[in-house]
């Protein structure tokens, strides 16, 4: 390989790393964790600790699909050349940094699938239609779903004819029998997840076995949480609490890496020597420092701007939140966590206090800036290669 061609692949992997430091420092490493912050039940810098390591484990066990759609399902004919990957990459992670320095969750999602399309369109590909509908119904379809779930939850919660040894161990298996059916790639041998797996050891199998499997994993979860929170009330929901954060960091995790390393993925078929792996370890690794140097100001932004947010009202946002992030890791769909947390809080709110209960002007200068990205990245992106063609 030609000497210039080293320096290009070295400059697009730093950019790349630079891209996943970003990500780690705003939407991956800022919103899991954020509502239990505002509730008090964990400080700042230890949740910035935490959704570190659990980022970083999530990017190496998940984060394959999301990086695939990234890196050769956004535009067809075409394959980014390495000049590409690095406008896309300085692109998402220029326009990450300046939302992170002005405090506003720009929306990694938006910013790098439009820098993407624009670069790849620039250069003669195809637009992939296809997958933009499906990742357009996510984006525009998250902010009721996930509303609409928060909504329902925060308004069972708190009602006296649901008590709440009752209302919250029910999400917690509903949570447990998700966790049992996520997909593992070292799990490939035993059909991808713990459910499946655990289908190989009881005396019947096919579909009804990974069900039982399911409801014995959700039905263990809910039984733990009702014991834990009959025992000590405001202990048990801070803990249960505090493992949805822990899920939703891991889900952020294995979504968000997928747009650091993702445009890598292109060039590998040049590097036979160089691994997904390894990548998606570079871009945990990136994720990991991120979330350990530069998370708190977004941790501090997102969980005390936005809304009040008591243990009840931040455990409606953080179910939806997890239930859509690993919808979207399944379906290899690019999404935004800032959209995913924003959504969940605004619906949490509006059951708990109204209008009163989130900042009106903070939430329309959020969404004003997730559109505003996705149009400037792609603005950007395409205008950049075709300069770079002149």
């Amino acid at each position: 390989m030609e000497p210039t061609m080293i320096l290009l692949f070295a400059a697009a992997a730093i950019a790349s790393l630079f891209m996943a430091w970003v990500i780690g420092a705003g939407s991956s490493g800022a919103t899991p964790f954020a509502p239990a912050v505002g509730a008090n039940a964990i400080p700042t810098m230890r949740a910035a600790f935490f959704v570190g390591i659990l980022g970083f484990a999530g990017a190496v066990t998940q984060g394959g699909s999301v990086s695939e759609a990234v890196g050769s399902g956004l535009v067809d004919g075409i394959s980014l050349p390495v000049s590409g990957v690095i406008v896309v990459l300085l692109i998402g992670a220029g326009l990450m940094a300046i939302g992170i320095y002005t405090g506003y969750p720009i929306a990694t999602a938006f910013t790098v699938t439009g820098s993407v399309v624009g670069v790849g369109l620039a250069l003669g590909g195809d637009p992939a239609w296809g997958k933009y509908a499906e990742i357009g119904a996510v984006w525009v379809l998250t902010p009721f779903v996930g509303g609409g779930i928060a909504y329902g939850i925060a308004s069972v919660l708190p009602r006296p004819d649901v008590p709440e040894d009752v209302s919250v161990p029910l999400l917690a298996g509903i949570v447990g029998a998700v966790v049992a059916n996520l997909e593992f790639a070292f799990l490939a041998s035993v059909g991808g997840t713990l459910a499946t797996g655990g289908a190989t050891v009881i005396p019947f199998d096919g579909t009804a076995a990974t069900v039982a499997v399911s409801l014995g994993f959700g039905a263990v979860a809910a039984a733990v949480v009702r014991w834990d929170v009959g025992r000590d009330e405001a202990g048990g929901l801070r803990r249960f609490l505090l493992s949805l954060g822990a899920l939703v960091a891991f889900s952020a995790g294995a979504s968000q890496v997928g747009l650091a390393v993702g445009p890598l993925f292109p060039l590998l078929e040049e590097l036979p020597t160089v691994s997904p792996i390894a990548v998606l370890l570079g871009g945990g690794v990136g994720i990991l420092v991120g979330s350990w140097t530069g998370a708190p100001r977004m941790i501090k932004s997102i969980s005390q701007e936005y809304a009040s947010l008591g243990p009840r009202r931040s455990i409606a946002t953080l179910v939806p939140s997890f239930l859509i992030a690993q919808s979207a890791v399944l379906l290899g769909v690019p999404v935004s966590f800032n959209e995913i947390i924003v959504s969940a809080i605004v619906g949490s709110g509006a059951a708990v206090a109204g209008g009163a209960g989130v900042s009106p002007r903070k939430l329309g200068l959020t969404v004003a800036a997730w559109v505003g990205s996705f149009i400037l990245a792609f603005g950007l992106g395409y205008g950049s290669m075709l300069l770079l063609d002149l």
